[in-house]
């Protein structure tokens, strides 16, 4: 180990390298479990990055990459390994209007770069509630969400390009800026979602679009859940390709929001089934402003919904959104666990009913609280229980899953805490693969190790959740 710190701080500098006491100071996250790292580096390049991991081999130690660590599965625990963190490499390198493109450093914050391309009078169409603190590598490196994937696609989707380091060291650099590439394997796609294992990424190069110059935003209340289908396809019809968000929000959810100690007050009356947040984005504030109003008065005429507010400034645009945002207010609930799994629509009724079921007869106090993107097909769950019951509360959310063409993960990964229930998304043989490609990328399994899959001569636990 003296000879490991030795070489790191060789290559980075005796102020890049925290060992020892010192790391626990360091080590610090409000969302996940980062355990105790035998060190945490702060490399200030790609180059500087591939010195790490090479050292990282020669003496067999781990390393797990490190953002924003604003993850919910464990996926940046990171005990007896080297613990790579990206603030020191946070820079908006380039912005091209001509081609729409941006290119940052793996720990480039979303907001910020949100706001430099902001400032160019384009649009990077990313955004979820954790847009101060997470990274655009973490996003990358477990495909995330978020608000507006209706529109414009997880992450993977706004990626042109990456830089990455691989397992030995050696660095990819695919920094390519063309929306049209079919030169032979699209390697970027093995690294976006991988979680670290396949290979860290430094760099990306990430398509931007036109900034919007509307922004229509209204809550409705809806009555029963029948409508909530109709009146998203209303809404993708009527609104010509503009609509980027319909958040659905169940009772439960939106008393917790609207409620003290919360900041938010309830702008419809407490009295439906379900509280959907639409947002539509376009070229033309009057044109949209009338459509907007036009659909949303067809869904009500034809009895899709039952009340609305519609935002008449940003302000209030703000203020709807505030409500969505606030997800810190399940925590009234705690202890709580956290769910994300994504399934059709047309079951999601169903299977909330039956998670709900389950949970009151095995557990009877606990708490069940949705909330969602529902217009992609991706629920939150939180449920407020013992954590003793951790095991009976995640059969209780992933067994159904299994027969619904469910995922046990929509946009957050699989990390530490969702590896036992892959199994339930992914056939034997995808799972097989999977296992291939990592023994091919990183044979040593040295790349944030046991995340995802299980490390070579151990078992999955909980394979009996099925």
């Amino acid at each position: 180990m003296a000879a490991l710190l030795t070489g790191l701080q060789a290559l980075l500098g005796s102020d890049n390298v925290v060992a020892g006491a010192e790391v626990s100071a360091a080590v610090y996250s409000p969302w996940t479990r980062l355990g105790e790292p035998v060190a945490l580096v702060r490399p200030r390049s790609t180059a500087e990055v591939a010195g790490v991991v090479r050292l990282a081999r020669e003496f067999s130690t781990p390393v797990v990459p490190w953002g924003g660590r604003t993850g919910l599965v464990d996926g940046a625990l990171a005990d007896g390994a080297i613990a790579l963190s990206f603030e020191r490499m946070a820079a908006v390198e380039a912005i091209d209007p001509a081609a729409s493109t941006l290119t940052v450093q793996a720990g480039c914050v979303l907001e910020t770069a949100c706001r430099a391309v902001e400032a160019e009078g384009l649009f990077l169409p990313l955004d979820l509630g954790a847009r101060g603190s997470a990274t655009l590598g973490g996003m990358i490196a477990t495909n995330a969400g978020g608000n507006r994937v209706l529109r414009y696609g997880m992450t993977r989707d706004s990626v042109l390009g990456l830089e990455v380091v691989l397992a030995d060291g050696t660095v990819i650099s695919s920094l390519n800026t063309l929306i049209k590439n079919n030169a032979g394997y699209d390697l970027k796609q093995l690294f976006i979602g991988s979680e670290g294992t396949l290979g860290i990424v430094t760099r990306a190069v990430l398509r931007l679009r036109p900034k919007p110059v509307s922004q229509q935003t209204a809550l409705v209340g809806v009555d029963r859940f029948e409508a909530l289908a109709p009146l998203l396809r209303l809404l993708e019809g009527e609104l010509a390709g503009g609509l980027s968000a319909f958040e659905a929000m169940w009772p439960e959810f939106y008393e917790l929001v609207t409620t003290p100690p919360a900041a938010g007050r309830p702008v419809l009356p407490p009295a439906f089934a379900f509280y959907v947040l639409v947002e539509s984005l376009g070229a033309d504030p009057e044109l949209d402003g009338d459509r907007f109003n036009r659909v949303l008065n067809r869904a009500l005429e034809d009895g899709l919904i039952a009340d609305a507010v519609i935002a008449k400034s940003q302000a209030e645009c703000d203020r709807l959104w505030a409500l969505r945002d606030d997800v810190a207010q399940t925590a009234r609930n705690g202890p709580i666990l956290t769910f994300d799994v994504g399934l059709p629509i047309a079951r999601m009724d169903g299977y909330v009913a039956d998670v709900r079921a389950t949970l009151a007869r095995a557990l009877p106090k606990a708490t069940l609280t949705v909330f969602g993107h529902l217009g992609d097909g991706n629920l939150h769950l939180i449920v407020g229980a013992d954590p003793a019951a951790k095991a009976q509360v995640e059969a209780a959310v992933y067994r159904p899953l299994a027969s619904l063409n469910g995922t046990v993960s929509a946009e957050h990964g699989i990390g530490l805490q969702k590896r036992a229930y892959l199994h339930l998304s992914r056939s034997a043989e995808e799972i097989a693969l999977m296992r291939q490609l990592k023994a091919a990328l990183d044979p040593g399994n040295l790349l944030n190790p046991g995340k995802i899959l299980s490390g070579p001569g151990s078992a999955d636990v909980n394979q009996a959740a099925t």
